[in-house]
């Protein structure tokens, strides 16, 4: 059988990460964050704690995603872990909503942030705004079925640009004659919002924004089988590419606090319109450096999407190969060595969500149910150990078992506040990943188990 070809060094792998992640995240949350928390010290705390909590993911990614580095991601480890029905929930879930409502959230803001650009407001705006989003798709997914090489040189060209503009709005931010440090020291002297009652509450719902910011620090496991030494470098990949991110996060959201005051910066938040980042870089540099911003987040967003679009193409791909997805995703291209049907249906089903202007309130119901598939990989670590102690590991998490430990903790606590904060959204959530469930009886018919050498693949 045609298999993927293996063609992504460390470094490809390192900047897929960081692809994966650097969205739009950094640029609109600071606004909802302040307003929600009224302190730029906690909104930096935030940021902080998102990015450590994350990268404890990640860790704890590695060590599953060492010991099973082939196409997947999640897919494949519950699979290991906790069966064929857990695992191809998981898949239905991303397949749905969960990766390719990511792909028309990014492309949607994509052409939002164009438009912007062209002053045009109302619904013929609108109507562009999706044309633009589905052009994007549409080229992107050429883009990646064309070959992983050809979309990861692509993505790694972006990323470069972002590092670049990073360090330039950074200079500028910090060189503002109205930035002050007194700025990072100034709260609104304002009562914890009653809807949620508690400090905490607050906390938890503003970290979801940040951790919307981080969301897709996982992906990489999904092209395991495409990067050379998988069991070395998808460890390095996931702890150094989240840490690059995490570090990008703390550094811009430090320019914004330090530029504008936190309550200028909350009051953006009731207006949607308005780019919280666009707003200070403008304040500090005039009309050419929000015109610059602008510009950088067209070239994250379009990033963050072809990254999205590379990586769970493969989910498909993995569950069509185990004969529970269309058939037609287990093809790769004979000659670009692609999941090439994968890619398109992907794409197809992605577009659909643009136009039926849904996605973001599927994304906001199934934040939650992303966490639960998160703690599920920390706890399956802990499973393994206990379980299967001889199983070779070419990576062990550090700090076992108090990060794997630490990460579960967190991802529960998300899980849990959410249900009692918004259990309307999250039980929809759940709801949309159960309609996987006629899907797999049907296909889990079609084919029979597999056998133990057929589902554990030799590690290579």
């Amino acid at each position: 059988m045609t298999k993927l070809a293996r063609s992504l060094n460390l470094r490809s792998a390192i900047l897929l990460v960081v692809s994966g992640i650097v969205g739009s995240g950094v640029f609109k949350k600071v606004a909802p964050m302040a307003a929600e928390l009224g302190s730029p010290l906690l909104v930096l705390s935030c940021w902080v704690m998102a990015g450590v909590v994350s990268l404890a993911g990640a860790l704890t990614y590695a060590e599953m995603a060492g010991m099973f580095p082939q196409s997947g991601g999640e897919y494949l480890y519950f699979k290991k872990v906790y069966g064929r029905l857990f695992a191809f929930l998981y898949g239905w879930g991303a397949f749905t909503v969960m990766r390719t409502a990511t792909i028309a959230a990014l492309a949607h803001i994509f052409g939002q942030s164009l438009i912007t650009l062209t002053g045009s407001q109302g619904a013929p705006a609108e109507l562009v705004v999706k044309g633009i989003a589905t052009t994007l798709i549409l080229f992107l997914s050429l883009v990646n079925y064309r070959g992983v090489s050809f979309a990861e040189g692509l993505s790694r060209f972006l990323i470069y640009l972002t590092f670049i503009a990073v360090l330039v709005i950074a200079v500028l931010g910090f060189q503002a004659s109205m930035g002050s440090l007194s700025h990072l020291t100034q709260s609104i002297q304002a009562p914890i919002p009653a809807a949620h009652k508690s400090l905490l509450g607050s906390l938890v719902v503003a970290s979801l924004g940040a951790f919307w910011g981080y969301d897709g620090w996982n992906q990489i496991g999904y092209v395991g089988e495409e990067i050379k030494n998988p069991q070395r470098n998808l460890p390095i990949a996931l702890g150094a590419g989240t840490s690059i991110v995490m570090t990008i996060y703390v550094l811009l959201n430090a320019v914004y606090l330090y530029v504008l005051p936190i309550d200028t910066l909350a009051q953006l938040a009731s207006t949607p319109n308005k780019i919280a980042a666009v707003e200070v870089v403008r304040q500090a540099a005039g009309w050419a450096g929000a015109l610059f911003i602008s510009l950088l987040i067209l070239v994250t967003t379009s990033n963050s999407t072809n990254a999205s679009i590379l990586m769970p193409a493969r989910v498909f791909y993995a569950m069509a190969r185990d004969g529970l997805f269309f058939k037609a995703a287990a093809v790769i291209h004979p000659r670009y060595k692609t999941p090439s049907i994968a890619i398109l249906l992907q794409g197809s089903w992605a577009i659909v969500l643009v136009w039926s202007g849904s996605f973001d309130q599927l994304t906001d119901m199934l934040v939650f149910a992303s966490f639960i598939f998160y703690g599920a990989t920390a706890y399956g670590v802990m499973l393994l150990r206990r379980k299967q102690p001889n199983l070779v590991r070419p990576y062990r998490v550090i700090g076992y078992p108090l990060i794997p430990l630490f990460f579960l903790g967190c991802c529960s606590l998300l899980v849990l506040m959410t249900l009692i904060n918004q259990p309307r959204e999250a039980l929809t959530g759940l709801g949309l990943i159960a309609t996987g469930l006629p899907f797999y009886w049907f296909w889990h018919k079609r084919t029979p188990l597999l056998s133990e050498e057929n589902e554990v693949e030799t590690l290579t």
